[in-house]
């Protein structure tokens, strides 16, 4: 009888799954095994915890989906708790494992752990490049070759690469072996984490899963068409479909970016072409791109220097971080935008750039602190795109676009004029008439005086570019 073993990691899903599919083929017995690394429940080198309780109960929905999936269909998840290399390797000998299938990592702390696997097992380790919509050998360079600017790889690949199907879900799964017991997924009070109480401010309720991540690309093209005006709409922060929303299931691989590209296409064959529909695919894309400069660059894209190098001058104001993480600046902008991301674990795309702009350039703090934060905070934190998008903004990255500054107060006049998603989140503010909301940064003692401002904090930093 033979058996593998499926390793899971950011690849919560049965659909498009090349690891699942090879095991398939060659086994008479699967384990499909998760392991929450114990490393998780540990601060980062910058003080900030590894996850938190939104984050991490994002996940364990996403698990718990993903046993039923695998249970539908004969087989089951196997779930553990400790060090991954080790629980897999353990696994692998007790059950007499043939071979061992996993999705390749980028990072360097993921291959540090596959490199510890391949060390521990007795049986061959096969890593299958997944997760993305090109494999390293589709790509139409070499990886040592990859552009260093954005547009230059997306010209290159959108000209001449296709795109695979992605991998059917399979109609059965081998059993895992009797003598092997699933394990009991925990929750959060069992890990010594809050319940997370969700905020009746929040536009979206994220549901981890695959299911959820398929009903949602169900809804935004095909039930509400909203992708018809993605580009248009894609920075307002009010409605639920004002923006795609599928980040969160794309970083824990709950859904296969194959499988958005191929439905995105098939809606520009069915409905309509056009900017919008072509720019999900864009931001697909942009994803892809922080994949593979992830995997060539390695260690430079975590250091202060980034890939070109060039530390930035930076600030120890340790008062001044708090107030950031905290949502207490000063500047309504960005204090709604983060106390959002406190309370329900996501902010726009716009939000991002915004308040990282701010920890950056305006409070000249390390951007490694604020990409470490939103690594603790996000449900959508993607190693990739998370230290890669903070190497732009922190203008130590390769694109020559790099180091550009938001103006907080012209962001606000453009995306909120009105006031209304600030004053969802910072309420003190809510006597303050609409037009005014974007000028809080300048009020006199006397303004803050007449619109009962006691209560919010005089912003910690003013930058003239923000005078009216």
């Amino acid at each position: 009888m033979r058996t593998t073993l499926v390793w899971l990691r950011n690849d919560l899903r049965l659909h498009d799954h090349l690891p699942l599919q090879c095991a398939l083929e060659k086994s008479d017995q699967l384990l499909l095994v998760y392991c929450l690394p114990d490393i998780w429940f540990q601060s980062t080198t910058y003080g900030f915890p590894k996850i938190n309780n939104i984050r991490l109960e994002f996940l364990l929905q996403s698990l718990e989906d993903l046993r039923k999936h695998a249970q539908e269909r004969g087989g089951e998840l196997i779930f553990r708790r400790g060090n991954p290399p080790e629980i897999v390797a353990e696994l692998a000998e007790r059950h007499r494992v043939d071979v061992v299938f996993a999705h390749r990592e980028h990072a360097p702390e993921e291959k540090g752990d596959e490199d510890n696997l391949r060390e521990k097992l007795q049986v061959p380790l096969r890593l299958c490049d997944g997760n993305s919509l090109l494999k390293e050998t589709e790509l139409p360079f070499s990886l040592v070759d990859l552009p260093q600017v954005f547009s230059n790889f997306r010209k290159q690949v959108e000209k001449e690469v296709q795109i695979s199907r992605p991998i059917p879900v399979p109609k059965i799964l081998a059993p895992h072996p009797q003598d092997c017991p699933p394990g009991i997924i925990p929750n959060l009070e069992d890990l010594g984490f809050e319940p997370f109480i969700r905020d009746i401010r929040s536009v979206y309720r994220f549901a981890g899963g695959e299911t959820a991540a398929l009903s949602r690309v169900q809804h935004y093209l095909w039930k509400s068409h909203a992708i018809k005006t993605y580009k248009e709409t894609r920075n307002g922060m009010l409605k639920a479909d004002d923006s795609a929303k599928l980040s969160p299931w794309l970083a824990l691989g709950c859904l296969s970016p194959k499988h958005v590209y191929q439905e995105v296409r098939r809606y520009e064959n069915d409905v309509v072409t056009n900017d919008s529909t072509y720019w999900l695919i864009f931001e697909l894309w942009w994803r892809e791109y922080f994949r593979w400069i992830t995997r060539l660059h390695g260690e430079k894209l975590f250091r202060s220097g980034g890939l070109r190098n060039q530390s930035p001058r930076v600030e120890h104001w340790e008062k001044w971080l708090e107030a950031w993480c905290q949502g207490e600046t000063g500047v309504p902008f960005v204090d709604a935008h983060m106390r959002k991301l406190n309370a329900t674990g996501y902010m726009s795309n716009r939000g991002r750039q915004n308040v990282a702009s701010f920890l950056v350039r305006d409070l000249q703090q390390d951007w490694r602190l604020g990409a470490a934060y939103f690594e603790s905070r996000l449900i959508d934190y993607d190693v990739h795109s998370n230290w890669g998008n903070w190497n732009y903004v922190a203008g130590v990255g390769n694109d020559p676009r790099e180091d550009r500054y938001f103006n907080l107060v012209t962001q606000t006049l453009r995306y909120d004029s009105n006031g209304e998603f600030i004053i969802r989140w910072v309420p003190e503010l809510r006597d303050v008439p609409p037009k005014e909301i974007p000028h809080v940064v300048q009020f006199t003692r006397q303004q803050r005086a007449k619109y009962r401002l006691g209560a919010y904090p005089e912003p910690i930093v003013f930058s003239s570019a923000w005078r009216r």
